[in-house]
Protein backbone atom coordinates (compact mmCIF):
# COMPACT_ATOMS: atom_id res chain seq x y z
CA UNK A 1 0.00 0.00 0.00
CA UNK A 2 1.62 3.20 -1.31
CA UNK A 3 0.34 6.76 -0.11
CA UNK A 4 2.19 9.74 -2.54
CA UNK A 5 2.91 12.95 -0.72
CA UNK A 6 2.01 15.58 -2.70
CA UNK A 7 2.15 19.49 -1.90
CA UNK A 8 3.20 22.63 -3.82
CA UNK A 9 6.52 24.33 -2.77
CA UNK A 10 6.86 25.47 1.40
CA UNK A 11 3.62 23.65 2.22
CA UNK A 12 5.18 21.20 5.27
CA UNK A 13 5.44 18.14 2.83
CA UNK A 14 8.05 16.66 3.87
CA UNK A 15 7.89 17.78 7.40
CA UNK A 16 4.50 15.63 7.50
CA UNK A 17 6.77 13.04 6.03
CA UNK A 18 9.04 13.34 8.72
CA UNK A 19 6.26 13.12 10.97
CA UNK A 20 4.60 10.50 10.23
CA UNK A 21 7.06 8.18 9.44
CA UNK A 22 9.89 9.48 12.33
CA UNK A 23 12.13 10.55 9.31
CA UNK A 24 14.82 13.04 9.07
CA UNK A 25 14.45 14.39 5.58
CA UNK A 26 15.84 17.50 4.80
CA UNK A 27 12.92 20.46 4.83
CA UNK A 28 12.52 23.74 3.60
CA UNK A 29 13.82 22.96 -0.33
CA UNK A 30 16.99 21.53 0.88
CA UNK A 31 15.86 18.33 0.00
CA UNK A 32 15.82 19.61 -3.71
CA UNK A 33 14.23 16.79 -5.70
CA UNK A 34 15.36 13.98 -3.34
CA UNK A 35 12.65 11.56 -3.19
CA UNK A 36 11.95 10.33 0.44
CA UNK A 37 10.34 6.59 1.23
CA UNK A 38 9.08 5.43 4.61
CA UNK A 39 6.86 2.58 5.79
CA UNK A 40 4.47 3.15 9.06
CA UNK A 41 3.03 0.29 11.35
CA UNK A 42 -1.10 1.05 11.00
CA UNK A 43 -1.95 1.74 14.60
CA UNK A 44 -4.15 -1.08 16.07
CA UNK A 45 -4.50 -1.02 19.48
CA UNK A 46 -6.80 -4.80 19.28
CA UNK A 47 -3.42 -6.50 18.57
CA UNK A 48 -1.98 -5.56 21.82
CA UNK A 49 -5.45 -6.87 23.59
CA UNK A 50 -5.19 -9.78 21.10
CA UNK A 51 -1.59 -10.55 22.52
CA UNK A 52 -2.09 -10.57 26.18
CA UNK A 53 -4.24 -13.43 25.37
CA UNK A 54 -2.08 -15.10 22.84
CA UNK A 55 0.98 -14.16 24.32
CA UNK A 56 2.73 -14.65 20.74
CA UNK A 57 6.34 -14.50 19.83
CA UNK A 58 5.65 -11.17 17.84
CA UNK A 59 3.13 -8.92 16.96
CA UNK A 60 2.78 -7.59 13.16
CA UNK A 61 1.00 -4.21 12.07
CA UNK A 62 -0.70 -3.40 9.01
CA UNK A 63 1.38 -0.93 7.08
CA UNK A 64 1.57 2.15 4.80
CA UNK A 65 4.25 2.96 2.09
CA UNK A 66 4.34 6.87 1.92
CA UNK A 67 6.83 8.47 -0.62
CA UNK A 68 7.18 11.92 -0.36
CA UNK A 69 7.78 13.50 -4.11
CA UNK A 70 9.37 17.29 -4.93
CA UNK A 71 6.31 19.76 -5.91
CA UNK A 72 5.86 19.87 -9.55
CA UNK A 73 6.77 22.96 -11.77
CA UNK A 74 3.89 25.27 -12.90
CA UNK A 75 2.37 24.21 -15.74
CA UNK A 76 2.76 26.62 -18.90
CA UNK A 77 1.90 26.89 -22.43
CA UNK A 78 3.31 23.90 -24.17
CA UNK A 79 4.41 22.47 -20.84
CA UNK A 80 2.67 19.90 -18.24
CA UNK A 81 4.89 20.62 -14.83
CA UNK A 82 3.99 17.17 -13.53
CA UNK A 83 5.31 15.03 -16.69
CA UNK A 84 8.57 17.28 -16.46
CA UNK A 85 9.56 15.49 -12.93
CA UNK A 86 12.27 13.19 -12.96
CA UNK A 87 10.81 9.38 -14.79
CA UNK A 88 11.41 7.86 -10.63
CA UNK A 89 9.41 10.26 -9.19
CA UNK A 90 6.40 10.32 -11.95
CA UNK A 91 6.53 6.39 -12.22
CA UNK A 92 6.27 6.51 -8.15
CA UNK A 93 3.62 8.96 -8.57
CA UNK A 94 1.16 7.50 -10.98
CA UNK A 95 2.06 4.09 -8.79
CA UNK A 96 0.90 5.24 -6.40
CA UNK A 97 -2.31 3.90 -4.76
CA UNK A 98 -3.25 7.01 -2.98
CA UNK A 99 -2.31 10.82 -2.35
CA UNK A 100 -2.16 12.40 0.49
CA UNK A 101 -2.12 16.29 -0.84
CA UNK A 102 -0.59 18.52 2.26
CA UNK A 103 -2.18 22.16 1.84
CA UNK A 104 -0.40 25.09 3.47
CA UNK A 105 -2.58 26.76 6.08
CA UNK A 106 -0.24 28.28 8.19
CA UNK A 107 1.68 31.95 8.69
CA UNK A 108 5.14 31.87 9.29
CA UNK A 109 7.49 34.92 8.53
CA UNK A 110 10.48 32.85 8.92
CA UNK A 111 9.43 30.80 5.61
CA UNK A 112 7.06 33.06 3.36
CA UNK A 113 4.70 31.70 0.83
CA UNK A 114 6.64 31.73 -2.71
CA UNK A 115 3.08 33.64 -3.92
CA UNK A 116 3.30 36.12 -0.98
CA UNK A 117 -0.09 34.70 0.81
CA UNK A 118 -1.31 31.92 2.63
CA UNK A 119 -4.26 31.19 0.64
CA UNK A 120 -5.51 27.12 0.85
CA UNK A 121 -7.75 27.04 -1.70
CA UNK A 122 -5.56 28.61 -4.04
CA UNK A 123 -3.14 26.01 -3.37
CA UNK A 124 -5.78 23.26 -3.08
CA UNK A 125 -7.17 24.42 -6.30
CA UNK A 126 -3.55 25.36 -8.49
CA UNK A 127 -2.14 21.29 -7.57
CA UNK A 128 -5.39 19.64 -8.60
CA UNK A 129 -5.26 21.58 -11.74
CA UNK A 130 -1.86 20.23 -12.27
CA UNK A 131 -2.67 17.12 -12.00
CA UNK A 132 -6.14 17.40 -13.91
CA UNK A 133 -3.60 19.09 -16.69
CA UNK A 134 -1.32 15.62 -16.91
CA UNK A 135 -4.41 13.50 -16.82
CA UNK A 136 -6.23 15.67 -19.50
CA UNK A 137 -3.04 15.57 -21.72
CA UNK A 138 -2.49 11.02 -21.40
CA UNK A 139 -6.02 10.91 -22.55
CA UNK A 140 -5.32 13.12 -25.79
CA UNK A 141 -2.48 11.20 -26.37
CA UNK A 142 -4.31 8.00 -26.33
CA UNK A 143 -7.10 9.13 -28.23
CA UNK A 144 -5.07 10.69 -30.82
CA UNK A 145 -3.92 6.90 -31.21
CA UNK A 146 -6.94 5.11 -30.77
CA UNK A 147 -8.38 7.56 -33.87
CA UNK A 148 -5.42 7.11 -36.23
CA UNK A 149 -4.65 3.12 -35.52
CA UNK A 150 -7.97 1.84 -33.60
CA UNK A 151 -9.99 0.62 -37.19
CA UNK A 152 -7.40 -1.81 -37.50
CA UNK A 153 -6.77 -5.32 -36.63
CA UNK A 154 -8.97 -8.42 -35.84
CA UNK A 155 -12.77 -7.60 -35.14
CA UNK A 156 -12.48 -7.99 -31.58
CA UNK A 157 -9.48 -5.68 -30.90
CA UNK A 158 -11.37 -2.82 -33.05
CA UNK A 159 -14.92 -3.73 -30.59
CA UNK A 160 -12.10 -3.14 -27.56
CA UNK A 161 -11.09 0.00 -29.10
CA UNK A 162 -14.23 1.53 -29.78
CA UNK A 163 -15.23 0.63 -26.07
CA UNK A 164 -11.98 2.53 -24.65
CA UNK A 165 -12.26 5.41 -26.74
CA UNK A 166 -15.71 5.88 -25.79
CA UNK A 167 -14.78 5.83 -21.80
CA UNK A 168 -11.89 8.24 -22.53
CA UNK A 169 -13.87 10.21 -24.55
CA UNK A 170 -15.67 10.80 -21.49
CA UNK A 171 -13.47 11.21 -19.21
CA UNK A 172 -11.53 14.37 -21.60
CA UNK A 173 -15.02 16.01 -21.57
CA UNK A 174 -14.89 15.83 -17.47
CA UNK A 175 -10.89 16.78 -17.01
CA UNK A 176 -11.81 19.58 -19.68
CA UNK A 177 -14.59 20.95 -17.29
CA UNK A 178 -12.18 20.68 -14.24
CA UNK A 179 -13.25 17.96 -12.54
CA UNK A 180 -10.98 14.61 -11.42
CA UNK A 181 -11.76 11.55 -12.65
CA UNK A 182 -12.48 10.18 -9.13
CA UNK A 183 -16.08 12.06 -9.36
CA UNK A 184 -17.09 9.26 -11.84
CA UNK A 185 -18.59 6.14 -10.79
CA UNK A 186 -16.78 4.06 -13.33
CA UNK A 187 -18.46 0.05 -14.11
CA UNK A 188 -16.05 -3.02 -13.23
CA UNK A 189 -14.85 -3.12 -16.59
CA UNK A 190 -14.58 0.33 -17.30
CA UNK A 191 -11.83 0.94 -14.26
CA UNK A 192 -10.23 -2.31 -16.19
CA UNK A 193 -9.97 -0.75 -19.80
CA UNK A 194 -8.18 2.58 -17.83
CA UNK A 195 -6.33 0.79 -15.35
CA UNK A 196 -3.09 1.08 -17.34
CA UNK A 197 -2.82 4.95 -17.83
CA UNK A 198 -2.42 5.49 -13.98
CA UNK A 199 -4.55 8.38 -14.11
CA UNK A 200 -3.73 11.10 -11.51
CA UNK A 201 -7.13 12.39 -10.62
CA UNK A 202 -8.89 9.37 -9.94
CA UNK A 203 -6.95 8.21 -7.50
CA UNK A 204 -8.42 8.88 -3.55
CA UNK A 205 -7.49 11.88 -1.68
CA UNK A 206 -6.62 12.71 1.78
CA UNK A 207 -6.54 17.00 1.65
CA UNK A 208 -4.52 17.87 5.38
CA UNK A 209 -4.15 20.94 6.05
CA UNK A 210 -1.09 22.16 7.73
CA UNK A 211 -1.90 25.19 9.95
CA UNK A 212 -0.12 26.24 12.63
CA UNK A 213 0.15 26.62 16.48
CA UNK A 214 -2.16 29.26 16.80
CA UNK A 215 -4.87 27.86 14.52
CA UNK A 216 -5.21 24.46 16.65
CA UNK A 217 -7.92 25.42 18.54
CA UNK A 218 -9.90 26.49 15.45
CA UNK A 219 -8.76 22.89 13.50
CA UNK A 220 -12.54 22.04 12.87
CA UNK A 221 -13.71 24.91 11.52
CA UNK A 222 -10.87 25.67 8.98
CA UNK A 223 -11.02 22.08 7.82
CA UNK A 224 -14.98 22.23 7.54
CA UNK A 225 -14.82 25.46 5.59
CA UNK A 226 -12.40 23.44 3.28
CA UNK A 227 -14.68 20.20 3.31
CA UNK A 228 -17.66 22.13 2.59
CA UNK A 229 -16.70 23.22 -0.81
CA UNK A 230 -14.22 20.42 -1.76
CA UNK A 231 -17.09 17.68 -2.66
CA UNK A 232 -15.20 15.13 -4.42
CA UNK A 233 -16.22 11.03 -4.18
CA UNK A 234 -12.93 9.20 -2.20
CA UNK A 235 -11.73 12.87 -0.96
CA UNK A 236 -11.28 13.05 2.74
CA UNK A 237 -10.15 16.40 4.61
CA UNK A 238 -8.54 16.78 7.44
CA UNK A 239 -5.81 18.78 9.56
CA UNK A 240 -2.42 18.47 11.62
CA UNK A 241 0.46 20.73 13.01
CA UNK A 242 3.39 19.18 11.24
CA UNK A 243 5.66 21.41 13.12
CA UNK A 244 3.78 20.62 16.28
CA UNK A 245 3.55 16.55 15.68
CA UNK A 246 7.20 16.37 15.21
CA UNK A 247 7.91 18.21 18.34
CA UNK A 248 6.03 15.76 20.25
CA UNK A 249 7.55 12.59 18.27
CA UNK A 250 10.93 14.28 19.79
CA UNK A 251 9.67 13.85 23.29
CA UNK A 252 9.12 11.57 25.51
CA UNK A 253 6.14 10.26 26.48
CA UNK A 254 5.66 12.04 29.72
CA UNK A 255 6.93 15.12 28.28
CA UNK A 256 4.38 14.84 25.36
CA UNK A 257 1.52 14.42 27.58
CA UNK A 258 2.45 17.40 29.12
CA UNK A 259 2.91 19.70 25.91
CA UNK A 260 -0.01 18.61 24.76
CA UNK A 261 -2.31 19.93 27.92
CA UNK A 262 -0.68 23.21 27.84
CA UNK A 263 -1.54 23.04 23.89
CA UNK A 264 -4.97 21.97 24.34
CA UNK A 265 -4.74 18.60 22.53
CA UNK A 266 -7.10 15.85 23.39
CA UNK A 267 -4.67 13.57 21.36
CA UNK A 268 -1.81 13.37 18.67
CA UNK A 269 -3.18 14.36 15.15
CA UNK A 270 -0.94 11.59 14.29
CA UNK A 271 -2.26 8.70 14.86
CA UNK A 272 -5.13 9.78 13.43
CA UNK A 273 -4.63 10.59 9.59
CA UNK A 274 -2.64 7.18 9.27
CA UNK A 275 -5.54 5.36 10.04
CA UNK A 276 -7.36 7.79 7.18
CA UNK A 277 -5.02 7.27 5.43
CA UNK A 278 -5.48 3.28 5.55
CA UNK A 279 -9.08 4.12 5.67
CA UNK A 280 -8.77 5.94 2.45
CA UNK A 281 -7.55 3.15 0.17
CA UNK A 282 -10.95 1.24 1.21
CA UNK A 283 -9.44 -1.36 3.39
CA UNK A 284 -10.32 -3.39 6.12
CA UNK A 285 -8.00 -5.73 8.56
CA UNK A 286 -8.82 -8.85 9.86
CA UNK A 287 -6.92 -10.49 12.22
CA UNK A 288 -4.84 -14.03 12.60
CA UNK A 289 -3.41 -14.73 16.56
CA UNK A 290 -1.97 -17.87 17.86
CA UNK A 291 1.42 -18.53 19.76
CA UNK A 292 3.90 -17.83 16.68
CA UNK A 293 2.31 -14.52 15.70
CA UNK A 294 -0.61 -11.81 16.46
CA UNK A 295 -1.41 -9.79 13.15
CA UNK A 296 -3.02 -7.60 10.92
CA UNK A 297 -3.82 -8.20 7.39
CA UNK A 298 -4.98 -5.39 5.11
CA UNK A 299 -8.11 -6.40 2.60
CA UNK A 300 -10.33 -4.69 0.37
CA UNK A 301 -13.53 -3.82 2.02
CA UNK A 302 -15.34 -6.07 -0.17
CA UNK A 303 -13.31 -9.17 0.04
CA UNK A 304 -14.26 -13.23 0.66
CA UNK A 305 -12.78 -15.36 2.72
CA UNK A 306 -11.02 -17.04 -0.15
CA UNK A 307 -9.66 -13.38 -0.78
CA UNK A 308 -8.52 -12.79 2.50
CA UNK A 309 -6.73 -16.60 2.53
CA UNK A 310 -5.09 -15.75 -0.55
CA UNK A 311 -3.57 -12.43 1.17
CA UNK A 312 -2.21 -14.69 3.93
CA UNK A 313 -0.22 -17.14 1.27
CA UNK A 314 -1.56 -18.52 -2.35
CA UNK A 315 -1.47 -21.83 -1.37
CA UNK A 316 -4.40 -21.66 1.25
CA UNK A 317 -6.89 -20.03 -1.32
CA UNK A 318 -6.08 -22.84 -3.98
CA UNK A 319 -6.78 -25.60 -0.88
CA UNK A 320 -9.35 -23.61 0.97
CA UNK A 321 -11.89 -25.40 2.86
CA UNK A 322 -13.28 -23.10 5.66
CA UNK A 323 -13.28 -20.35 7.26
CA UNK A 324 -13.18 -20.19 11.21
CA UNK A 325 -14.07 -17.04 12.09
CA UNK A 326 -15.04 -15.09 15.38
CA UNK A 327 -15.71 -11.11 16.32
CA UNK A 328 -12.79 -9.29 18.52
CA UNK A 329 -15.33 -8.44 20.65
CA UNK A 330 -16.47 -12.00 21.15
CA UNK A 331 -13.01 -13.28 21.55
CA UNK A 332 -12.15 -10.33 23.75
CA UNK A 333 -15.17 -10.82 26.20
CA UNK A 334 -14.51 -15.04 26.15
CA UNK A 335 -10.67 -14.82 26.71
CA UNK A 336 -9.93 -17.96 24.08
CA UNK A 337 -10.94 -19.84 21.06
CA UNK A 338 -11.82 -22.38 23.00
CA UNK A 339 -14.49 -20.22 24.70
CA UNK A 340 -15.85 -19.02 22.01
CA UNK A 341 -16.33 -22.77 19.79
CA UNK A 342 -18.06 -23.28 23.41
CA UNK A 343 -20.20 -20.53 23.25
CA UNK A 344 -20.96 -20.99 19.91
CA UNK A 345 -19.24 -17.67 19.05
CA UNK A 346 -16.79 -19.42 16.42
CA UNK A 347 -18.49 -19.61 12.85
CA UNK A 348 -17.49 -22.02 9.74
CA UNK A 349 -17.79 -19.67 7.16
CA UNK A 350 -17.08 -20.36 3.02
CA UNK A 351 -15.65 -19.06 -0.17
CA UNK A 352 -18.04 -16.31 -0.41
CA UNK A 353 -18.37 -15.06 3.34
CA UNK A 354 -17.80 -11.09 3.28
CA UNK A 355 -14.77 -10.45 5.58
CA UNK A 356 -15.50 -7.58 8.14
CA UNK A 357 -12.85 -5.49 9.89
CA UNK A 358 -11.94 -7.00 13.20
CA UNK A 359 -12.34 -10.88 12.44
CA UNK A 360 -10.56 -12.81 13.86
CA UNK A 361 -9.42 -15.75 11.44
CA UNK A 362 -8.51 -18.90 10.78
CA UNK A 363 -7.82 -20.96 7.42
CA UNK A 364 -8.56 -24.48 7.24
CA UNK A 365 -7.06 -25.89 4.10
CA UNK A 366 -6.03 -29.08 2.28
CA UNK A 367 -2.26 -29.71 1.11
Amino acid sequence: MQIAIVGLAASGKTTVFNTLTRGHAETGGFGGLQLNVGVVKVPDARLDRLAAIFRPKKIVHADVTYVDLPAPPPSSEGRIGAEELPAEHLARLRDSEALLHVVRAFDDPAVPHPEGSVDPWRDLERLDLEFTLADLAVAERRLERLRATGRHGTPAEREANEREEAILARLHGLLREGSPIRDVALEPEEEKAIRGFRFLTQKPVLVLLNIGEKDLPRAAERVAAIASGYEHRRSIVDSLSARIEMELGELEPDEAVAFMEELGLQESSLDRVIALSYRLLGLVSFLTAGPDEVRAWPIPGDSTAVDAAAAIHSDLARGFIRAEVVTYEDLIALGSIAEARKHGRLRSEGKTYHVRDGDVVEILFSR
